[in-house]
């Protein structure tokens, strides 16, 4: 008999994995070698099995207790209520056991909010709770994922969806699409410009916005600059959104001194790149901080030549992917580090007052200042103060910090969200359920004369007015607030008989409050690095409520002073960097002169002398000579005929002292048409609506120059 053959084990076939980049990217991978994905990013296929995975280390048991501690900590400190791993009768005291806690000692959360226990549910979670025996939503980790089949859960509908979309991942519904053609590692400036650059945004930019850790971001610019084209799409975004922003904060004048080349071009050199890569990043769907504070710093930068019709709805996509991020809730923060939770809490305030800028210009029912979200305003502290290893939040100071400005700010912002004079003109249903609320439990007692109380004495009374972040917070936060107590007064005495004499010359006052504070920071040569963010708050409210007034009541006692007023920061203003021009100054003007025809016709009945021009008119008389000037060939009687109003060359008359404004302002050759003058004295009646902005070619010329 032969020898029976020897049996030969079978060999188990080897598991392929998927390669690490569409592991990292969570993708699915063809598990061919280079593989589909790879294939098409040009990049490097490493199968998984070639690469040793370092296994998870546990943690310690003590440090597992401690970091447990530590999260009990934050739940107590936001009066979430929860079952203590060690119910000891100390800890039992300290945990809230009703849904009426009250608010902490900090007082500029939502009351409302603080007793609404925390984050919202999850939904997906709610739907497959019937069937997850024993399950809680604390089991779901960061992603939502789960291992058990046959179940639904907001991780993998996200999965589902980034799969889905791989293939057309560049959405060209903003910015176009991304050029796969243009290498933008290219088109960034020299070693030597990008450190001027990234100099003039700590300069002139930080101070005012502070979304970037600048310890943090130096050593990261640094080390990027050695090769640019390995930096992450997130890091190059926020690269030349920073070159974007610190360009337009220099003056026309800086810029060909500093990099020769004129500030327009200099700015769209770098604005494609900046869109390109925030396309290449995915910015429509981001989750990561970087790329939406690149987002943020890029619409600041465009604002002064953007419609703030078109700059609103970016914003809205910005604030919207913020939501998704989860940082305008607090809740959302216990799983991040202290210095991310700051800046993320730092970077959701500055989109917040962008939007809110933005939208006081247009419509104020768009804003998202309203108390429906429950984050809390910057920490006032130090960058140095705050390190990526820290555990423990940093010690917040008394003093002004590097962060004050924006602390200030901030603050009174998140006072503001839940005043009824604010609601009322925002969400009127909202301030139907705010006035269910006590004004005991609002941050201040709703009132703005506490608010500012509380500002000058925790904050102002300790800035040194030669620092110039610490003088330009004194007179933005005094200006801010004066502005809300003129919005307060429109609330309290909406209707002309509620108003007595004193109550029509307090308002007054509360404008001519915030022409002075401009006038302070748009003439003083200390904040000249910090003018481009003075130029974002023109106080146009504050014009039209004196003018409206001076117009009505030309007698008044505070009149002459009123006009002496106006021309100061008309005068600072137009020595800025801040131009007045095009349908703009047509606008304004009509309103100005329209207060000094009143004047100028009590005088005239009264048998009195004529005063002087004001500087403000003046000025107006020589930006509108210069205007007509280059408009003569482009205005015809067609167009005059449509828009059915009087000449005014008016305002080309001479500019000597002791004229008449009826005879010589409002009266002359033909010219540019103002709305609501048809010649007769006392006629000049403005309304925007009356005017057909568009029978005017206002694109045809340069008009920013005039």
């Amino acid at each position: 008999m032969s020898a029976p053959e020897a049996s030969t084990p079978s060999v188990k076939a080897q598991r392929v994995l998927a390669c690490l980049l569409c592991q990292q990217r969570k993708v699915k991978c063809d598990r061919k070698f280079p593989c589909f994905h790879c294939r098409r990013a040009g990049a490097q296929c490493v199968p998984a099995g070639l690469v040793q995975r370092q296994r998870r280390r546990r943690f310690p048991e003590r440090e597992l207790l401690d970091r447990i501690r530590y999260y009990e900590g934050l739940l107590r400190q936001h009066n979430i209520r929860f079952q203590p791993l060690h119910g000891s009768p100390v800890e039992q005291m300290h945990t809230p056991q009703t849904d009426d806690a009250s608010p902490s000692d900090e007082g500029f959360g939502s009351p409302a909010a603080k007793r609404s226990g925390g984050k919202p549910r999850n939904i997906w979670h709610a739907m497959g709770q019937s069937s997850i025996e024993g399950s809680s939503e604390d089991d779901e980790n960061e992603e939502g994922l789960f291992q058990d089949r046959g179940n639904v859960h907001g991780g993998d509908i996200r999965k589902a969806w980034d799969y889905m979309y791989e293939m057309g991942s560049n959405d060209p519904l903003l910015f176009g699409s991304l050029n796969p053609n243009i290498d933008i590692s290219t088109l960034h400036p020299t070693q030597a410009h990008i450190f001027k650059l990234w100099q003039i945004y700590l300069e002139n930019v930080d101070p005012m916005l502070k979304v970037t850790h600048t310890p943090t971001l130096q050593t990261r610019i640094i080390n990027a600059i050695g090769d640019l084209s390995s930096v992450s799409p997130a890091l190059e975004a926020l690269l030349f959104s920073i070159y974007c922003v610190a360009i337009s904060s220099l003056t026309e004048e800086e810029c060909p001194a500093l990099f020769g080349i004129s500030k327009n071009d200099l700015s769209r050199s770098y604005q494609f790149p900046c869109r390109q890569a925030l396309l290449k990043c995915e910015f429509l769907r981001t989750t990561d901080r970087d790329c939406l504070t690149a987002l943020f710093l890029y619409l600041v930068s465009v604002k002064p030549e953007t419609d703030p019709r078109s700059l609103s709805s970016l914003l809205a996509v910005a604030m919207c992917a913020a939501q998704r991020m989860g940082i305008h809730s607090e809740s959302t923060y216990a799983k991040h580090t202290t210095l991310e939770a700051e800046m993320r809490r730092r970077l959701w305030w500055a989109l917040l007052m962008l939007d809110h800028r933005v939208c006081e210009t247009i419509d104020h029912k768009t804003t998202f200042l309203s108390p429906i979200w429950d984050c809390k305003p910057p920490t006032n502290t130090n960058d140095f103060e705050i390190q990526p290893e820290m555990k423990m939040p940093p010690t917040i100071h008394n003093r002004p910090t590097e962060a004050l400005f924006a602390v200030v700010r901030s603050e009174i912002a998140d006072f503001i969200r839940y005043c009824p004079f604010q609601l009322e003109f925002t969400n009127a249903h909202l301030n139907n359920i705010m006035k269910e609320i006590p004004s005991n439990s609002l941050p201040n007692g709703g009132e703005v004369s506490t608010l500012e109380k509380t500002i000058e004495e925790k904050y102002l009374a300790f800035c040194n007015p030669e620092i110039p972040t610490q003088f330009i917070t004194i007179w933005m936060a005094r200006g801010s607030i004066a502005k809300n107590r003129l919005i307060e007064h429109y609330t309290k005495y909406s209707a002309v008989e509620q108003q007595s004499d004193f109550h029509r010359g307090t308002a007054v006052s509360y404008a001519l409050k915030m022409l002075e504070c401009d006038t302070k920071l748009m003439s003083s040569p200390l904040i000249k690095c910090y003018r481009w963010f003075v130029n974002f708050h023109f106080p146009f409210p504050a014009y039209i409520h004196i003018l409206q007034s001076l117009k009505k009541r030309p007698t008044e006692e505070y009149a002459e002073k009123a006009w002496e007023i106006m021309s100061e920061n008309y005068e600072a203003r137009m020595k800025g960097t801040m131009k007045l021009y095009g349908p703009l100054l047509v606008f304004f003007s009509a309103i100005v002169l329209g207060a000094w025809e009143a004047r100028e016709k009590l005088f005239k009945e009264e048998s009195r002398s004529p005063e002087p021009l004001p500087k403000i008119l003046v000025g107006i008389h020589e930006k509108l000579t210069h205007m007509s000037a280059h408009f003569g060939k482009l205005w015809n009687s067609e167009q005059n005929d449509k828009i059915g109003m009087t000449n005014i060359g008016c305002l080309l008359a001479p500019t000597t002292g002791g004229i008449n404004v009826s005879d010589s302002i409002l009266g002359g050759p033909t010219g540019i048409g103002i709305p609501g003058y048809d010649g007769q004295e006392g006629a000049m009646d403005f309304q925007a609506g009356d005017f057909d902005w568009s029978l005017m070619d206002w694109n045809s010329i340069d008009v920013r120059g005039l």
